[in-house]
């Protein structure tokens, strides 16, 4: 996969992308309305089970990465309040990446009866006696960013192979052709299955054209960890000997930026990154992180917060049009979902991704610590 046509064809800024999924909506909504069946059966032409009177259960996985505190959970509380008039409700939790804690989280929103659950699972197995809960109590429960066990009804993510892809590409595309190149792989937690996707993803790029002197998956995606690693790494393979790394995410690929800056490194080799965290963006600019990958957090977002109103008040056909791709967990088969998809970010694009996007401004990245090496790649006010 080329990156530099993966990025032209998935590149379209977040106004555009939400405007194109409102059309697609409201025709949606226009077709049950008619009475149009579009094979759904009588149950499209069904009356909504809810009102705007709804409560979405939100359970997040962890405040390590800033996305979700900053992004996710405001941006699903404010498109559910559009959908509903004002009158739908989002009850939140964040798990704090303790397992135990999520699900006994998930079980008190089943205890409050809330109306539908968006799940960013901690551990995707561990979840599914959770969620097997809120099927019996008629709560349907949509996976969240990562997929989790269970009997889901849905799923909202990105595509995470090619978000491994787009980074071992990066990586390989940056270090030339010569399998000698011997690159540390950071994963991440093997509780999260993304992590797996994300791998397999990478793997399919970097085998056969670089040499893998280590590999580490990193409990929690927790950055202290990552950096433990990191120092493991460097001793046994020499920081002279390190020509690259692939780091899951912008927290694991920070951790691994200071372990070489400790270790003596003034100019880091390749390392990769994902979430587009601004710290990240900072150091992309700076030339410490080579790559992140932008994922659209407002479309993904968006999408779920549709989905679950959708599916709460009876819209069929305006629920399968939001799922019209199809995966597989470990429990269950074909299971309705939407991909988003990514984008790799480096110093070349960063105005048209999350500039573009409001993600950050220009001002927010290029703070007197790095003005003048945004100054260097033309970003400025």
């Amino acid at each position: 996969m080329n990156i530099r046509n993966t990025r032209t064809r998935i590149r379209r800024p977040v106004l555009r992308r939400t405007a194109v999924a409102l059309a697609a909506s409201a025709a949606a909504l226009s077709l049950a309305s008619c009475g149009v069946m579009d094979g759904a059966g009588d149950e499209s032409k069904a009356s909504p089970t809810k009102g705007d009177d709804i409560t979405v259960g939100l359970l997040l996985p962890e405040k390590a990465n800033a996305r979700y505190e900053k992004f996710d959970y405001p941006i699903i509380k404010e498109k559910v309040a559009e959908l509903t008039n004002g009158k739908g409700n989002v009850e939140y939790a964040n798990a704090e990446a303790d397992a135990d804690k999520q699900l006994r989280q998930l079980e008190q929103m089943v205890t409050d009866q809330v109306d539908v659950l968006l799940v960013d699972a901690v551990d995707a197995k561990s979840i599914a006696s959770g969620v097997e809960k809120a099927k019996e109590a008629g709560i349907p429960v949509i996976a969240y960013d990562r997929l989790a066990q269970g009997p889901i009804e849905a799923y909202v993510s990105f595509d995470n192979e090619l978000v491994g892809q787009v980074q071992g590409r990066a990586l390989t595309d940056k270090l030339g052709d010569s399998a000698a190149s011997k690159i540390i792989m950071m994963n991440g937690a093997t509780t999260d299955p993304n992590a797996a996707q994300f791998k397999a993803g990478a793997l399919g790029e970097l085998q056969d054209n670089v040499t893998i002197a280590k590999t580490y998956d990193v409990k929690d995606w927790d950055p202290a960890n990552a950096r433990v690693h990191m120092g493991e790494a460097i001793t046994a393979v020499g920081v002279d000997n390190i020509a690259g790394v692939y780091a899951a995410n912008d927290g694991i690929a920070g951790a691994v930026i200071d372990a070489l800056k400790t270790a003596g490194v003034t100019e880091m080799p390749p390392v990769t990154g994902q979430d587009a965290e601004l710290a990240a963006v900072q150091r992309i600019v700076a030339g410490d992180q080579y790559m992140s990958v932008y994922k659209s957090y407002p479309q993904e977002a968006s999408t779920a917060a549709e989905m679950a109103v959708a599916r709460v008040q009876g819209r069929s056909i305006e629920f399968e049009a939001l799922t019209r791709d199809k995966v597989d967990s470990p429990t269950h088969e074909k299971i309705p979902a939407r991909l988003v998809p990514v984008v790799a970010l480096t110093t070349e694009n960063i105005e048209d991704t999350v500039i573009a996007d409001e993600i950050y401004t220009v001002k927010e990245i290029c703070t007197a610590k790095y003005k003048a090496a945004c100054a260097e790649i033309g970003l400025s006010e």
